[in-house]
């Protein structure tokens, strides 16, 4: 069994020879537990120009408080799950975002909601879609997963489901707010798409890694203003909007639900990320010197290797080019057990928040930032 210096010392040396750098990312001790957040509110055109300051300011302190309910979490030694749900309870209360209060309206005129949860430590998983009743739905998809026989629930039995379990309801009244029903008449008076009307993605969601080096992911929304025929998009669809897996990575995504279906974003970006690693503690092993029967002087240990915040970023870049390629837009949030939080999105702005124990502190809103 190695020393702790010596895994590292071993780690160091065998980076060198493999030409990578030999300091972890952030100076960062692998061996030291670390914790990590985001958050998003949605992506989409979202430019200074058309955000006078006020909402601008509404926008980024709730993105805060969002961000700060997770972190105080994780601080504190809490779980990733915990940190997921506090997050997006705050924002499915929000009519800013499209998700549980202020969600978009079907054709119909009715609020449709759909949510998912999943956690990296099994990947146990719950999600519900078009529930109109459930104040919370990131709570009904929790209490999906902890039940455990079944992974996705809709409509009326997801509803019939949450009475069992005690969930909190409310009344239609409580979702509908005036701006979203004035966009479900604008599209259908100008023949518009819900693009045309909403110019972004109001989709929020969650990604965490805590302490114990578990991960978890949770997305919540409204879907897409005048959606029709029980259209279900990628939030509750694990593998696509929600992902998480402690072996790779967490993510939630927000954008055109069907391309992110089509690229299967979220499991894409965390098999990317597994490669990535297995790859590099490969080389790592066929790197070590070889004694005189040709068998290598000792084993390259999994913790001493670890991702740089580069590497998480390029295999979310690389998973929203796809969507690009295939005409679709939004953006994704990502954390892995190497510790980075990363964003990517291909419109101009996304509604994002993020933090790490390395001391990163990031609310922002436009693609400049």
């Amino acid at each position: 069994m190695f020393t702790k210096n010596l895994v590292l010392g071993g780690a160091a040396m065998l980076l060198a020879a493999l030409g990578l750098p030999v300091q972890a990312q952030d100076d960062h001790d692998p061996m030291e537990p670390r914790w990590s957040f985001a958050i998003h509110g949605g992506a989409g055109t979202i430019k200074r120009e058309n955000m006078n300051a006020e909402q601008e300011a509404e926008y980024l302190a709730a993105l805060d408080q969002a961000l700060e309910a997770g972190t105080d979490i994780l601080k504190n030694g809490g779980s990733a799950m915990d940190a997921v749900v506090a997050a997006i309870l705050l924002l499915e209360d929000d009519p800013k975002f499209n998700a549980g209060r202020g969600a978009v309206f079907t054709w119909e005129g009715e609020n449709e909601l759909d949510a998912a949860i999943m956690d990296g430590r099994d990947r146990s998983a719950g999600a519900v879609t078009g529930v109109k009743s459930i104040k919370n739905p990131i709570l009904l998809a929790r209490e999906v997963m902890k039940d455990g026989r079944h992974v996705f629930l809709s409509g009326a039995g997801a509803e019939e489901f949450a009475g069992e379990r005690g969930l909190e309801t409310a009344s239609p009244d409580w979702f509908a707010t005036e701006a979203r029903r004035e966009a479900l008449e604008r599209l259908k008076a100008r023949q518009l798409s819900a693009i045309d009307v909403d110019h972004k993605f109001g989709t929020v969601g969650a990604v965490a890694l805590d302490l114990e080096g578990n991960v978890a992911a949770g997305t919540s929304t409204g879907g897409l203003t005048g959606k029709r025929w029980g259209r279900i998009g990628d939030v509750p669809v694990l593998g696509a909007g929600t992902y998480a897996d402690n072996r790779d990575c967490a993510v939630s995504a927000t954008g055109q639900g069907e391309y992110f279906i089509r690229a299967a974003v979220g499991h894409s970006i965390c098999q990317t990320l597994k490669y990535r690693w297995r790859k590099m503690l490969d080389d790592a092993q066929a790197s070590v010197p070889k004694d005189a029967d040709g068998n290598p002087t000792f084993i390259v240990h999994a913790s001493e290797m670890w991702l740089e915040e580069a590497d998480i970023q390029a295999a979310a870049d690389a998973a929203m080019a796809d969507v690009k390629d295939l005409g679709g837009t939004g953006g994704v949030i990502v954390v892995s057990p190497f510790g980075p939080a990363v964003f990517s999105f291909n419109t101009a702005g996304m509604y994002r928040a993020r933090a790490t124990s390395a001391g990163v502190k990031e609310v922002a809103i436009y693609g400049s930032e």
